[in-house]
């Protein structure tokens, strides 16, 4: 089936046009895919992030033409990362195209590979060929890895390399001036006949095949001819050239034409097709573990994206009326971390009672490693903290108010086991560590008490920052002697020690402290609903039965952390299998698994009451129509479930971003097609956006279980928060597989 995946919108502020790197959509003919020549250089590496400027390492000092010396390589992704470097392969003069203006940054094509490339622990490498007819074989030769630019999917270049999933889908648009177009039009309606004059050059870039569809315009009265330019030019001066006049006309890209054309009000522009060409990256044949990867990365990007954009900042009137309450927090054992397909934790339970009992959905968000919470809350990205955070001034300065205390806990020293017949109670905890390492992150509060500690010593107490590190890693890390000493919150420590005994704990560094959630100082609503609910709780029933469930009840907690998800190297039994189909239909197989535990929970034999079947709960008329049967057989679900999400995906329009078709392929697989389309146009009909799911289609798909909403929808009544459950508790779900990735990413880079 075909894939139709649309590009994210902006998220940041100006997070992504990627399709507006100005040489990227030009085609090669296929005369010029086989035999043009190709010569290599490096690019320099950018200096900022159009993704998220969070979450983006510094891609340090320029690369110099002369530092890189290219060779061969045609392997998979494991012979790859042999080299330490991955080539991103684009066409000379590619690194001219950014322009300085809004809706064009220049460099999030190159921010979005070179940051693929040291998520995978690789340094991005660019490699310069002449022009896009030289991309294909200087991919398919091994002298780059990713054609990582607006590349167009054409059945011809489908046959010499893999592409990504569909990142977006653009319009070849023809720009003429006014006044051309003007006299076209009137000669066409004329019916007059095409003479010399009647002729007009169409100038294109170098390398690029727009020709194919300029031979076929016949609806204008005048003949366009292909005149190739001999030397690279930007799209600004090649506008700027047409609009003086020096060319008659050119060819560009939809999306790029929104962005350029404001500025050349003499110039106007038509779509030469009705349909849309898909964007996406390639690899080589060769490389179905790359593409995977890739596709991965986009799906995780995406909506990781949208979910962590700063958005203004709320009060409990606005939470109120979005109804839904948005909680930054850590993937750990005591606030928040994956059981068997379950989110479960400390915080995250406490909230879920808060939200029920306030009419709310709960959203957690998990940002980058490396990012403060407390500047993520200032930012706009959460409107409470709940991650076992511990009160201090420094975070009060940081503009933070907390709530009641809930939990008070001492900051331990840990280190390895020690020999046998040491005796590690003999010496004080602040004698010990004079002079010595002690390593921990410095976003967290063992950073302050250390420096304290440390302002107080004679000898010089060495804290090495560990950035992004989780008190986990860290206890991981010492007891591997890696480091000498790390420090740890108490309940953390209790926690550990539930299913392990490799370190050691040898004594306190502070007395105790109060754990709290926060909210700015501008909350005093939120604050005051959080500090009831507390109070109104706390050491009753509720607070004590998941309290102990977390931190008393031995059996259970060892149970639990046991078999808390620590890797994403297996979510299910059936992860091969999903691997297998969800690839070649360039689908996060992760995402796919959080599906199918929401549906059977990982039960082949799952039957439901309507009679949907097996791990994907696919009605087997449905998968009949599919050419597929027996659906209690794992792999018949799996496969009958992701074909059923390719073919829903086909039904809606290719203009829905990236991460918006995910979520309303998702409502669509619960509910159905036609209610997810009444709602987007009962959306439109509310003054919601119908091309946004959360917020919007979700609040108009709730209104069709009323009388006065279905009477008048197509497709009539639905059961609407079981759509809007389903679509929310997938993406928690995979969000919560995304964090435990992200510590496994730190853990081994």
């Amino acid at each position: 089936m075909q894939k139709m995946i649309a590009l994210w919108r902006p998220v940041l502020c100006v997070l992504i046009v990627l399709s507006t790197l100005l040489s990227g959509c030009e085609r090669p003919s296929d005369s010029d895919v086989d035999h043009a020549s190709t010569s290599d250089r490096a690019m320099p590496a950018t200096e900022d992030s159009a993704i998220d400027l969070r979450e983006m390492d510094n891609p340090g000092e320029p690369v110099l033409e002369n530092d890189f010396e290219n060779y061969i390589e045609r392997g998979d992704l494991e012979a790859i990362t042999t080299h330490g470097t991955l080539r991103l392969l684009a066409p000379r003069g590619f690194e001219d195209d950014s322009l300085p203006r809004d809706g064009l940054p220049g460099d999030a094509w190159r921010a979005l590979a070179e940051k693929f490339a040291r998520n995978r622990g690789l340094e991005p490498q660019w490699v310069f060929v002449d022009s896009f007819a030289d991309l294909i074989p200087a991919l398919v030769d091994g002298r780059g890895d990713i054609i990582a630019i607006n590349f167009s999917r054409t059945p011809e270049r489908a046959s010499l390399v893999a592409f990504t999933r569909p990142l977006e889908y653009v319009q070849e648009v023809l720009v003429t001036s006014r006044e051309k177009g003007q006299k076209e039009s009137k000669k066409a309606s004329e019916e007059q006949s095409v003479d010399a004059a009647d002729v007009v050059q169409v100038a294109l870039r170098p390398g690029s095949a727009f020709a194919g569809t300029i031979n076929d315009l016949s609806d204008t009265g005048v003949e366009y001819v292909p005149q190739y330019l001999e030397e690279a030019i930007s799209h600004d001066d090649l506008l700027a050239a047409v609009a003086a006049g020096t060319y008659p006309a050119t060819v560009i890209d939809s999306n790029l034409a929104e962005v350029l054309l404001p500025a050349y009000p003499e110039l106007q522009a038509r779509a030469l097709l009705e349909d849309r060409r898909a964007i996406a990256w390639a690899v080589r044949t060769e490389a179905p573990e790359l593409e995977r990867a890739l596709n991965e990365y986009f799906t995780e990007e995406h909506l990781v994206a949208t979910q962590r954009q700063q958005r203004p900042k709320r009060d409990w009137a606005q939470i109120k009326d979005s109804r839904t309450l948005r909680v930054l927090t850590r993937n750990h054992p005591a606030s928040y971390f994956m059981w068997r397909g379950e989110l479960m934790g400390f915080d995250y339970d406490l909230l879920q009672r808060f939200a029920k009992d306030n009419g709310l959905r709960l959203s957690m968000v998990v940002p980058g490693p490396d990012v403060d919470l407390a500047e993520a809350l200032n930012a706009g990205m959460g409107d409470v903290i709940a991650a076992s955070l511990t009160v201090t001034e420094a975070r009060k300065a940081q503009g933070l108010t907390f709530t009641r205390p809930y939990m008070q806990v001492t900051e331990q020293l840990i280190a390895a086991v020690p020999d046998p017949g040491v005796d590690i109670d003999t010496v004080p905890v602040a004698q010990r560590i004079s002079g010595q390492k002690v390593a921990v992150n410095p976003f967290t509060s063992y950073y302050t008490s250390l420096e304290t500690l440390a302002a107080a010593q004679e000898a010089p107490l060495d804290i090495v920052p560990v950035e992004g590190a989780t008190t986990e890693y860290l206890i991981d890390a010492v007891a591997k002697g890696e480091y000498e000493y790390t420090v740890a919150d108490s309940h953390l420590v209790a926690i550990e020690r539930t299913y392990r005994d490799d370190f050691a704990v040898l004594g306190d560094l502070s007395g105790e402290r109060d754990i709290a959630w926060a909210v700015r100082n501008d909350q005093p609503e939120l604050l005051g609903e959080l500090n009831g609910f507390l109070n109104q709780y706390y050491r009753g029933l509720f607070f004590n039965v998941t309290y102990n469930k977390y931190f008393k009840e031995e059996k259970r907690t060892l149970k639990k952390q046991q078999e808390r998800l620590r890797t994403t190297d297996q979510l299910s039994p059936f992860d091969p299998i999903v691997r297998k189909h969800a690839v070649p239909a360039d689908r996060d197989w992760r995402m796919v698994v959080s599906q199918m535990y929401q549906e059977s929970r990982f039960n082949p034999k799952a039957r439901s009451f309507a009679g949907a079947l097996g791990l994907m709960q696919v009605m087997p008329r449905t998968a009949g129509q599919m050419g597929i049967s027996q659906l209690y057989e794992p792999e018949n679900g799996i496969r009958a479930g992701i074909s059923y999400l390719e073919w829903l995906e086909e039904r809606f329009p290719k203009t829905l971003s990236f991460d918006q078709k995910i979520y309303f392929t998702l409502a669509a697989y619960n509910a159905g097609h036609g209610h997810v389309r009444d709602a987007r146009n009962l959306a439109r009909q509310m003054g919601k956006d119908p091309d946004l799911w959360f917020g919007n289609v979700e609040e108009a798909m709730l209104k069709l279980s009323q009388p006065e909403y279905y009477k008048k929808a197509r497709f009539g009544y639905v059961r609407g928060t079981e759509p809007v459950q389903y679509v929310r508790q997938i993406r928690e779900r995979y969000f919560g597989y995304l964090s435990v990735a992200q510590k496994n990413r730190i853990r081994n880079l």
